[in-house]
């Protein structure tokens, strides 16, 4: 299995790098670190480029994604590679469907006072067209050890059955214990959501899922947990979050058919999330190699860059 890192030679390539190195150990993935040069000339007609320009950036990038690489541990497979592009996002996409990989990982924008992530243009434009998993490291990732656990955010909405299903895959496949959670905005009054109404609307999903018998939950080492709070905000800051831990979300229902729209709530779900997160696209199917089937989920070097109000429910 591979996974597409997005790098630039700045902290938000490294948070990339140090997110995708806990992916990869967890999965027994290689890496591939894509980092997108100009498909013209940066100076856009002010100044005329410098004789053999081309050739001056490709070797200060080669030099950066040596850098890159460097960050990698030697029990990781990766390499790199160049690719040239007017869109960095449509340049990564293409990249990541050409290496066959199984999910995209960059790092959040870093501005914004006191916010984990901050999704910048490149990151909005992925999470705007990719056909693939997208997977954000909050500013500051430096975790490079193997993930700890995997919580899903289940909805109400259409595309619930899409989550549960790719949650259960990816649990099982990375052998990691999965942690199931509904978001409640209390707001002004109460209401009422338990766990036991978070479990039956997890069954009512998995009836509605196909390829997820809801009989066969009961063998999985899954943990049911409704997240309370006066906002979506407040709920997130209310649970309990562990180092390692990843959280996976669902596109939005206004996204194209297997592709990723990032929703409101998701939006006001990253303002307060520690942890980084993966966005699955809607309709999104598996790849054969996250079909690694197991009875029940248990508790749980590098090559040179090639060229080229009222009470609100998550929803």
């Amino acid at each position: 299995m591979r996974y597409v890192v997005g790098y630039s030679a700045n902290a938000r390539g490294g948070d990339a790098v140090n997110l995708a190195v806990g992916l990869a150990r967890r999965q027994g993935a290689s890496l591939d670190l894509v980092m997108v040069m100009p498909e013209g000339s940066p100076y856009n007609g002010v100044y005329p480029p410098e004789t053999g320009f081309g050739t001056i950036l490709a070797k200060q990038v080669s030099k950066w994604l040596d850098e890159g690489l460097a960050l990698i541990p030697a029990d990781v497979p990766a390499q790199a590679h160049i690719r040239r592009g007017d869109s960095e996002a449509q340049a990564l996409i293409a990249a990541a469907g050409e290496l066959g990989a199984a999910m995209l990982v960059i790092g959040a924008s870093s501005a914004g006072l006191f916010k984990r992530f901050s999704v910048g243009s490149v990151a909005s434009s992925l999470l705007h067209a990719s056909t693939i998993p997208v997977v954000l490291a909050p500013a500051g990732y430096s975790r490079t050890k193997a993930l700890t656990r995997l919580t899903c955010a289940l909805g109400t909405r259409a595309g619930a059955e899409d989550v549960l299903r790719t949650g259960i895959a990816m649990a099982r496949r990375r052998s990691l214990p999965l942690r199931l959670v509904s978001l409640v905005a209390l707001g002004s009054g109460d209401s009422g959501a338990t766990v036991e109404d978070a479990e039956r609307h997890l069954r009512q999903v998995a009836e509605a899922s196909q390829g997820v018998e809801s009989s066969e939950l009961e063998k999985l080492d899954i943990d049911v947990v409704v997240g309370h709070g006066r906002t979506i905000e407040d709920a997130v800051d209310n649970l309990d979050w562990k180092k390692g831990e990843i959280l996976l979300i669902g596109s939005s229902r206004l996204a194209q058919n297997k592709s990723i729209f990032l929703g409101a709530t998701a939006n006001r779900i990253l303002r307060a999330l520690p942890v980084p997160m993966i966005v699955v696209p809607r309709n999104y199917v598996l790849q054969p190699e996250e079909l690694f089937q197991t009875t029940q989920i248990p508790v749980v070097k590098a090559t040179k860059p090639e060229a080229a109000g009222p009470a609100e429910v998550m929803k």
